[in-house]
């Protein structure tokens, strides 16, 4: 099994790749959303904002998977499978951290107004790294 701490592991995380979370339905069906991804301290998170459909389904069932895929590669990735945390505190500054890296903007600009964010820390139960090419 694969670490976060791994060199390739540790490279796709930090780089500005996309990852598809994977969360479940209320009945039973996957629901698969590209999301932005960030990697601290041994700890992965992602965030969106409260009441949307995956938030929503995490908040019910915390099992979650994070496919990870280099831009220019799409067959060199990272999945991680675990269960996440949501949290409100943070979550603004980590969206704004998130935007800084995927668009090298300060601010996330596409917040709504009365949008509440949330953050999401998966704690890892399997990883796996793959890479082909």
């Amino acid at each position: 099994m694969a670490q976060l701490n791994d060199a390739e592991v540790s490279k796709l995380l930090s780089e500005p790749n996309y990852a598809v979370v994977s969360t479940l339905n209320q009945d039973g069906s996957v629901l698969s959303t590209i999301v932005w991804i960030s990697e601290d301290d041994g700890t992965v998170a992602v965030n969106s904002a409260k009441g949307r459909r995956w938030p929503t389904n995490l908040e019910r069932d915390p099992r979650i998977t994070a496919l990870v895929y280099e831009a220019g590669n799409p067959y060199n990735y990272v999945e991680i499978r675990g269960r996440a945390t949501g949290t409100t505190e943070g979550a603004d500054e980590h969206i704004n951290a998130l935007a800084k890296k995927y668009i090298n903007q300060d601010e996330y600009p596409f917040r709504q107004p009365g949008e509440q964010r949330i953050k999401f820390v998966i704690e890892p139960e399997n990883i796996r790294h793959q890479k082909q090419g």
